[in-house]
């Protein structure tokens, strides 16, 4: 009997310590959404997706196969980012997740995503754009917190907020939620009305078409 007192008393911190950090972890975890959870989750809205834009040439187009409303010459999108940015946007009507606010980097390619997804008028915001060096990362930090804080605003009552903006932004937020974030992959966080967000799940953009086939 003696020897089990002793026992507990030795081990007793190192368990309270162990079972403290377990219930740390848990809501992280517990929160992990996929399937038929994930549609119902963002059916009921109060959700944010925030995307890369659909797949995209690392170069601008010369003036010969430029779209005609990119006067600009900017980068934009490819046969298969045109392609999976509409099966997006199909998608996600038919499996009737309501989007509301929609906000994009300037950017020729993150507003070509959004038209040809056809999921509502987007509002820019520079703060969300390339500022003209699209791998260039902001050493400051300021991009990253930026965009955390606005992914953490609650969308509007049974709505999700979809906001389409480039990698290396997403990366300063995330870095390591968003490593290997694919062309028109997204985070789907859940603003906890406190200022802070959970990432719950991660989509590609093709995943949204099957999702469609599955459910």
């Amino acid at each position: 009997m003696s020897h089990a007192k002793s026992f507990g008393a030795v081990h007793r911190p190192q368990l309270l310590l162990l079972l403290a950090m377990l219930i740390a972890v848990l809501p992280a975890f517990s929160e992990f959404l996929s399937g038929k959870d994930l549609l119902a989750a963002l059916r009921a809205g109060g959700y944010v997706i925030l995307m890369r834009h659909a797949s995209s040439p690392r170069e601008p187009p010369d003036s010969k196969i430029a779209d005609v409303d990119n006067p600009h010459l900017e980068r934009q999108l490819d046969a298969v980012g045109r392609s999976s940015a509409r099966e997006m946007g199909e998608a996600i009507r038919h499996l009737k997740i309501p989007i509301g606010d929609v906000f994009s980097s300037p950017t020729y390619r993150a507003l070509e995503t959004i038209k040809l997804a056809q999921l509502g008028q987007a509002i820019t915001l520079p703060e969300l754009g390339d500022s003209g060096q699209s791998m260039m990362a902001d050493k400051s930090g300021a991009r990253g917190a930026w965009l955390k804080a606005k992914a953490a605003q609650l969308p509007p009552v049974g709505k999700n907020t979809l906001i389409v903006t480039h990698f290396p932004n997403i990366m300063e937020a995330y870095p390591q939620e968003a490593a290997g974030l694919a062309d028109g992959e997204a985070l789907i966080l859940h603003p906890d009305g406190r200022g802070a967000a959970q990432i719950v799940a991660r989509v590609k953009i093709d995943e949204w078409s099957r999702f469609v086939i599955v459910h």
